[in-house]
């Protein structure tokens, strides 16, 4: 759950969420370490009046300062092309869970069993109790086993939509009459937040996602209780 002036990620709840927090890490470090080295050369070159004459023409610089930055970008590209094949790796998912975006509210459907789905509304402010957060709590939660490969196929009803949890390194596009899908894995039990990321109208701000990681023992409980109700 982010709060408020944070300035990092929030907490990572999946594998390929840790996946991407490293790889922010050592991106961010080869940042720091241009923007230093940029820096000192502007300021040695501002504040001395010295020339050295086998800088203003050698070759070997020329040759340095062409292949350094070719070795850079392949020391980021090929950890960022590794996070996201194993994004698109969906293997033998435990359960499978369509989410269908309307205007404004999110439904969803748990296709492994024969008739148990649901829409998820947000709670109105005035309707909340104590504890709760404001433009985040939805009355219907998305119920998932901990531990366990979850597929999500995605679409929208309307306009276009995305169904994104920060949490879970998890964000797909709702596109009407299109079935994107994605996969994740909760590693631990909790409550993991997110929002509609695409702009899709008046409402846009108030179709928010609530996912429920729980055992596997309280997940079959809970849609025992769902399936009886229906």
């Amino acid at each position: 759950m982010a709060h408020p002036s944070q300035l990092g990620f929030q907490d990572a709840a999946s594998p390929v969420m840790e996946e991407l927090l490293h790889f922010h890490d050592h991106a961010l470090m080869i940042v720091f370490l241009i923007s230093t080295l940029v820096l000192y050369i502007i300021v040695a070159m501002v504040s001395t009046k010295l020339t050295n004459k086998y800088i203003l023409d050698s070759q070997e610089i020329e040759i340095i300062w062409t292949v350094l930055p070719a070795v850079i970008l392949i020391l980021i590209a090929l950890p960022s092309l590794r996070i996201l094949y194993l994004m698109d790796e969906i293997n033998n998912p435990l359960l499978t869970i369509k989410a269908v975006g309307h205007q404004w509210y999110w439904s969803y459907e748990y296709t492994d069993y024969e008739d148990l789905g649901f829409d998820s509304y947000m709670i109105p402010t005035q309707n909340q109790t104590p504890g709760q957060f404001r433009l985040l709590e939805a009355d219907h939660r998305m119920v998932i086993p901990v531990e366990s490969p979850i597929r999500v196929l995605v679409s929208a009803d309307d306009v276009l939509h995305s169904w994104a949890v920060p949490a879970l390194g998890v964000k797909m596009d709702a596109v009407p009459g299109r079935l994107n899908q994605t996969a994740f894995i909760a590693s631990r039990p909790g409550v993991f937040y997110g929002q509609c990321s695409e702009i899709c109208g008046a409402n846009h701000s108030f179709m928010p996602i609530v996912v429920e990681a729980v055992p596997l023992e309280h997940f079959e409980n809970w849609s025992s209780r769902m399936l009886e109700d229906a």
